[in-house]
């Protein structure tokens, strides 16, 4: 191959994006007026940016300009080598039409990676289905400020959480053939005052131990194919142009054999935002002597540039070889490069893509939002609503006026994450459809309560600042049996919501002034008893001020997606006894950040200090409607080696009288070390469903591994001593401890080290055998 073309399979064509920033990114206008797609054919073209996620187009006409575009490229190029296609599917494929699912933070709040992984396989099939070839999830950062606009995109703010869950989400999406994508590698979600894009500033110890490790678990256990670096600098040293982390971490020590994908734009960032590169050909050459082999969206930097630094003598031909090996084995992976290998994607099977009316035959024949699809997208945001808080207003028993007050009541959108295709892409082209059927609150609460009144008055806007309509729904409420107060963010990009990328908060109080209608309302009801039943459709955590002691029940629902409405209707019947946890603490001050429950005892509340950071409702929290009992804590191997296992058991019960999940949390003490340590810190969890009077036996294997750190040597170890193991509803709400010893010299650890508490769970009936995590 000539250098011209084998840089080609390095870079991306976005073919109908402009370049001025209107339809995703501020700095799309960096694009530069881009080469268009007949200047790259004769060399080839390694990546096909967003050919679903740019703007509304009928998915089986999409497949089929796909399809032709591939066939343009294989044929132009003396090689015949395909692009690679990807696209973004962070909260489900982001293609008009298609199902859209729960936010991550919603994944995390199920606790449940199994249902992770299945709709991971369904957003796989589905892409793959129409040509597809990667996708650009999940999101492996760790939440250290939720003021950050992105929290949406995170699975939570503990990292044994977040390596589970994105571990099975790439499983599922790797299982449809769909090479997964890892990001933000690494510490994008550590940036100061939770402003994106700002500098990192943590140590290295906080990076070892909060932000890689579930990057790690990913790479070890889930077959991962691509990582995208971070846009953020961490201590001076942007990720895209780090090569001790994307090359002597990453592959060297880990092992990681696919593609290094830059973030949008992020290696022309070393020139225009970072400042450690003078020229584009500098930005190449650094970016790609670290580790990053292919530049999305489109050819900046690894083109021309790249091609002078090389003809000049900056950059040795043999960099570019060793990204191009690594481009061309994973297009191998993907069949790309077999003879006989078809542009035409299976959902047009059959289909002639010269017959020039071969768009209009097709239109609308490709289904991205089946049945099976959106059960899948119920099911989980069922799993995912959380019961803060409940004096026994709920389930409401038929009410027969239902005062629905708040901006998110009648809102069809207000369950979709910024990443979904209707918000992302739909927002910037008003006149298309949704492409989706979305429910709204009232509508399902009309459904829920088919005999009750629904009134639906918003009092404010999500982030309007006028209080002109607080009368009208005081007033409303004051008619009512049950008054449900509807509120939360809007989802946006760049400043266009209230959470999503570039939607970074002040504080954590309530956007506009929400928390005034909720006050008024508190106000106003006390007197009377109403029940007020707070429910907030929010992409963060938000401090609820005295509604998180005062309202009757507080129900909290991180972008559930399309069946998020009936889900939060349901739990507010009962038709569905929730169980949905919490991935996030809830602040109980807007201002007191970080407020994760990692934190040091310094990081707690102090008599040294004003200002207590203790949340309303700590992480792992959640409440259901029946009740449970955790009893005969029993520890067989209370003492082992540094090197050994510990085994516990303990039994828990449902003693309420319908069926429920409870989960189980297991959290590590450490309460001497040789470095400052979290007060505790989750090493596993299971969920277990159970029938009323259902009692199972829980078994844990909990290897000595689990309780490593990063000590002062800036090296893995496990130490000897004493260690507390706690069972535990949530951080906050321990059911029962036992106390262990480790023994013998302190030993050090690598990534082979074991990462996972083995639990067991045998039920009453022998008939029903053991499941095993």
């Amino acid at each position: 191959m000539t250098l011209d073309e084998k840089l080609a399979q390095l870079y991306g064509l976005w073919a109908g994006a402009s370049a001025d920033g209107a339809e995703v990114a501020p700095h799309q206008h960096d694009m530069d007026s881009p080469p268009t797609l007949d200047e790259l054919l004769p060399y080839g073209i390694g990546q096909l940016t967003r050919p679903f996620g740019t703007v509304p187009v009928d998915p089986a006409l999409g497949a089929l300009s796909l399809a032709r575009t591939q066939e343009r490229v294989v044929a132009a190029g003396r090689f015949g080598i395909p692009a690679m296609a990807h696209d973004e599917c962070l909260a489900g494929f982001a293609a008009w039409g298609a199902t859209t699912y729960p936010v991550p933070l919603s994944w995390g709040a199920s606790f449940d990676p199994d249902l992770v992984r299945e709709m991971a396989g369904a957003i796989g099939r589905d892409m793959r289905s129409v040509g597809l070839h990667q996708g650009l999830a999940p999101v492996l950062d760790v939440v250290r400020d939720a003021r950050w606009g992105r929290v949406e995109e995170t699975i939570g703010e503990d990292p044994y959480l977040v390596g589970t869950v994105a571990t099975a989400y790439v499983q599922g999406l790797e299982s449809a053939g769909i090479v997964a994508t890892l990001k933000h590698f690494a510490g994008y979600s550590a940036s100061r005052g939770g402003r994106n894009l700002a500098p990192v500033s943590m140590g290295a110890r906080e990076r070892a131990d909060v932000i890689l490790p579930p990057f790690e678990m990913a790479v070890r256990e889930s077959g991962v194919r691509s990582v995208m670096h971070a846009y953020t600098d961490t201590d001076g040293v942007p990720s895209a142009a780090d090569e001790e982390l994307l090359t002597g971490l990453l592959r060297d020590a880990w092992g990681f054999q696919g593609t290094v994908v830059a973030d949008y734009f992020g290696i022309a960032f070393l020139k225009t935002l970072h400042h450690v590169a003078a020229d584009w050909g500098d930005a190449a050459t650094t970016a790609l002597t670290a580790g990053v082999d292919v530049e999305l969206p489109t050819a900046k930097t690894f083109r021309a540039p790249l091609r002078d630094a090389v003809r000049s003598g900056r950059l040795p031909e043999e960099v570019v070889d060793r990204a191009l090996r690594r481009v061309l084995t994973q297009k191998a992976q993907l069949g790309l490069l077999d003879p006989g290998w078809s542009a035409v994607p299976s959902a047009l099977a059959g289909a002639d893509t010269a017959d020039p009316r071969a768009g209009e035959r097709l239109r609308g024949t490709v289904t991205l939002d089946s049945a099976a699809h959106r059960a899948i997208s119920r099911r989980l945001a069922e799993r995912s609503v959380i019961l803060l808080r409940n004096d026994g207003t709920l389930p409401l028993a038929a009410p027969a006026r239902i005062a629905l007050i708040g901006p998110q009541g009648d809102t069809p959108t207000a369950v979709l994450g910024c990443y979904s295709f209707p918000v992302h892409v739909g927002s910037q082209h008003p006149g298309a459809p949704a492409g989706i059927e979305l429910t709204t609150l009232r509508e399902a609460l009309a459904a829920e309560f088919p005999g009750a009144e629904i009134v639906a008055v918003p009092g404010t806007g999500i982030d309007s600042p006028d209080a002109e309509g607080i009368t009208a729904a005081v007033r409303a409420a004051r008619g009512a049996d049950a008054v449900v107060v509807a509120l939360g963010d809007r989802a946006g990009l760049f400043g266009r919501g209230t959470s999503g990328e570039g939607c970074d908060a002040e504080s954590l109080e309530l956007p506009g002034i929400q928390c005034q209608l909720l006050d008024a309302l508190l106000d106003a009801l006390r007197p009377t008893g109403t029940p007020v039943v707070v429910t907030l459709v929010s992409g963060r955590p938000y401090a609820l001020g005295r509604a998180a002691r005062e309202a009757g029940a507080v129900v909290q629902a991180f972008f559930p997606g399309q069946e998020g409405a009936p889900a939060v209707a349901g739990v507010l019947s009962g038709r569905i006894n929730p169980s949905g946890r919490l991935p996030v603490s809830v602040p109980r001050l807007g201002g007191a950040q970080p407020s994760t429950y990692l934190a040091a005892p310094l990081g707690r509340a102090s008599e040294v200090s004003s200002i207590d950071p203790t949340p309303d409702f700590p992480f792992g929290h959640g409440l259901t409607y029946t009740s449970f009992v955790w009893s005969e804590l029993e520890t067989t191997g209370a003492v082992t080696g540094t090197d050994g296992s510990l085994a516990l058991s303990l039994t828990v019960r449902n003693t309420g009288d319908r069926q429920g999940d409870e989960v189980v949390q297991l959290y590590l003490h450490d309460p001497v070390a040789s470095v400052v340590q979290p007060v505790q810190r989750l090493i596993g969890y299971v969920r277990v469903a159970l029938e009323p009077g259902e009692r199972v036996r829980i078994g844990v294997s909990v290897p000595a591994d689990l309780a490593s750190f990063t000590g002062r040597a800036g090296h893995r170890i496990v130490e000897p001593g004493e260690l507390e193991l706690r069972f535990a509803a949530s951080s906050a709400d321990v059911r029962l401890a036992a106390t262990v010893a480790l023994t013998g010299p302190v030993r050090r650890v690598d990534h082979t080290r074991e990462l996972h508490a083995r639990f067991t769970v045998v039920r009453d009936s022998p008939a029903d055998g053991a499941e095993v995590w």
